[in-house]
């Protein structure tokens, strides 16, 4: 974090300062330093192009931005996906997105990867429940460098994938790792393995 509790930040101010700033993103008017790396784009960028094949392949009506605001509306948040999958049919009802890329509402999003950093906390906790509020049905955590607690990945502190899927108003989760199969429900014929996208970011062995 990169902003003090006593010189929160709007959410219009954030958006003006920081909206095309992919090193940032706000929780309840808090800065958050995003601190991407080489890896972290290496990962990033094979998870993109992998669910781009999905969305060629079957002339789906999705796309993803290389750049897009999540904003919770009624609050100081603004979430900056790393990979997100958004459908165009619903980008009418979206007011920001002819000015910025600012989506509010989940009915637009399909899925949302989040490749784990040193904030890993917001992605394995708040993010989760956030997500789940706003309703989008499909959310990836992926951890190449297995550094999120035991509680979320399992004692032995491995590389995982936790795939997210909302059931009502509550994800289950089902974690994935070394050559496990990927399980997505918007792309029922992915043929993709955890190792495979754990390994994509080069700086461990799997």
């Amino acid at each position: 974090m990169v902003q003090s509790a006593s010189k929160l930040m709007a959410i219009n101010e954030f958006i003006t300062q920081y909206g095309d700033n992919n090193h940032y993103e706000i929780i309840d008017g808090e800065l958050i330093e995003m601190e991407p790396t080489g890896p972290h784009e290496q990962v990033s960028s094979f998870t993109s192009r992998k669910l781009n094949v999905e969305i060629d392949r079957y002339n789906l009506p999705y796309f993803t931005p290389h750049r897009c605001l999540i904003k919770l509306l009624g609050t100081s948040t603004a979430f900056r996906p790393d990979v997100i999958v958004l459908d165009q049919t619903q980008l009418i009802n979206e007011l920001l997105w002819q000015q910025e890329p600012v989506i509010t509402s989940g009915k637009s999003i399909k899925l949302i990867a989040k490749f784990v950093s040193c904030n890993w906390q917001n992605d394995y906790a708040r993010k989760v429940e956030d997500y789940a509020l706003l309703g989008v049905p499909e959310y990836w955590i992926i951890d190449y460098l297995g550094v999120g607690g035991r509680e979320y990945i399992g004692k032995n502190k491995q590389p995982t994938i936790t795939i997210c899927k909302l059931i009502g108003d509550e994800y289950q989760k089902k974690l994935f790792q070394n050559e496990h199969q990927l399980v997505s429900s918007l792309f029922p014929n992915l043929q993709l393995t955890a190792k495979q996208v754990l390994s994509a970011a080069g700086t461990v062995t799997i």
